[in-house]
């Protein structure tokens, strides 16, 4: 196993994310995947932690997200260089990080290889991981997308509160209408200063502009933001009236 998979298997130990091994080992492949698919690019430029809610529901936005995820790369590519972080969580406490990936193609070809599984969310494992990742080096923006929240709201609220005072935003876009899911989302965006927006199943177009613009300030911070929503996004012009400066 490369080093970079070992580092992966003992830090997520560290942070409380629990590795289980799948019946169908996709654990092992993913880890495969990340050795001979993800290099991770120069050091510099703009971070962001790219989290995806991978329970069962959400397998067609996997899916949706696998084919935009290249946009969020080429939104930054005019403001500077981007890694992305692709974090996911799924099945019995299984909650996993890539490294860090500078090449959109490497990140589509680990993500195709994953499958949902049924199981309950693990939004705080997010959170707490985004912290430690801000710890080794800075970290400007996460993006989390999910359909639900099965956790205490206050917890992820405290989270969210510390992330907000390191001065990482957080991007939460909510598919479909959950209430106990929303409320929780727009408070976390709101604790970190960061924004929420809804969008739609099947909404290809919503999404894709929602994770352009997150890519935008991870790689430029509110100026990249500002530029995108004056250029006529309308997505990111609701991100941009949230946006706390700072």
């Amino acid at each position: 196993m490369a080093k970079d998979d070992r580092d992966l298997t003992s830090r997520a130990g560290e942070q409380g994310f629990a590795v289980t091994r799948s019946p169908s080992g996709a654990v092992d492949a993913f880890l495969d995947r990340a050795r001979r698919v993800a290099p991770a690019g120069p050091a510099g430029g703009g971070r962001l932690v790219f989290a995806l809610d991978a329970t069962l529901s959400r397998q067609p936005t996997w899916d949706l997200a696998c084919r935009l995820q290249a946009d969020m790369f080429r939104a930054a590519s005019d403001i500077g260089s981007l890694r992305v972080q692709l974090v996911y969580f799924r099945g019995f406490a299984e909650c996993r990080s890539s490294s860090w990936i500078a090449d959109p193609a490497a990140l589509t070809s680990m993500m195709i290889g994953i499958r949902c599984q049924g199981g309950m969310t693990q939004i705080g494992r997010v959170l707490r991981h985004v912290r430690e990742e801000a710890r080794a080096e800075p970290l400007r923006a996460f993006v989390l997308v999910g359909d639900a929240m099965e956790e205490s709201v206050d917890a992820l609220c405290a989270a969210a509160g510390e992330l907000g005072l390191l001065g990482i935003k957080g991007f939460l876009f909510q598919e479909g209408h959950d209430p106990v899911a929303e409320g929780a989302f727009r408070e976390m965006a709101r604790l970190t200063g960061g924004a929420y927006a809804r969008f739609s199943a099947g909404a290809a177009d919503a999404l894709r502009d929602l994770l352009r613009a997150a890519a935008a300030y991870a790689a430029g911070g509110r100026p990249a933001l500002e530029r995108i929503a004056k250029a006529g996004g309308e997505d990111a012009r609701r991100l941009l009236t949230q946006v706390r400066e700072g």
